[in-house]
């Protein structure tokens, strides 16, 4: 298990939002890049250095600090959209190889290179922006069947890392709350939303909508 790719973005125009610019476009860097905990969602703040996001109020922060997507899930999209999806493509900051992303459980943690821990939070949503970037007409409705969202992950010990560096996974928790049905049971299958009650490492804006779906007040 690998990082084949560390991706910053390049901020361009968003006609997708009505927002000035948007972070999505992220491309594969050389060299070491600085990794920390941003702080409270609402300042753009990501954990890679030289990356930010333009939607502060829905995007950032210490839970969706850094965002990964397994180059096999590309590959499969690549192959269903026959265009080339380079590593970066879906705006994630983590391109990796041999890694369950979508199988990964909730609170989970990573070490990354000799120095980095992240912890896996929660899944991507997708939004007006990803499906603008892409071109795709319907890409959200699509992306959301597939159940194949990635995984936000927040920052537990910062420090650098690069292309190539080993991913290990040093803690699994002991529910079966993955990221993938995280994600299925927020968007199409309500039904799975009192298995997440088990994930107490998912961020507080999921723990309450559970309660509130659930009425189960955490």
């Amino acid at each position: 298990m690998k990082l084949l790719s560390v991706n910053i973005g390049r901020p361009r125009s968003n006609p997708w939002k009505g927002l000035g610019a948007t972070g999505i476009d992220k491309r594969p860097v050389a060299g070491p890049v600085a990794v920390s905990a941003p702080g409270p969602k609402g300042t753009g703040a990501v954990g890679l250095a030289g990356d930010r996001v333009y939607d502060v109020a829905h995007h950032g922060g210490d839970d969706q600090a850094v965002y990964a997507y397994a180059r096999e899930d590309l590959d499969t999209w690549q192959a269903e959209l026959g265009e080339p999806l380079g590593n970066g493509t879906f705006g994630e900051n983590l391109t990796t190889l041999g890694v369950d992303v979508n199988g990964a459980l909730i609170g989970e943690r990573w070490r990354i290179g000799p120095d980095v821990v992240l912890e896996v939070s929660c899944p991507r949503v997708p939004c007006g922006t990803f499906q603008g970037w892409l071109r795709q007409e319907g890409w959200i409705k699509r992306f959301t069947r597939a159940a194949l969202p990635g995984a936000y992950l927040r920052v537990v010990e910062p420090g650098e890392i690069r292309a190539d560096d080993p991913v290990e996974i040093t803690h699994r928790p002991d529910h079966g709350v993955t990221v993938a049905v995280t994600f299925r049971a927020t968007t199409l299958e309500p039904e799975l939303l009192p298995r997440l009650s088990a994930a107490d490492a998912l961020p507080e804006e999921i723990r309450e909508l559970v309660g509130r779906r659930t009425g189960k007040r955490r």
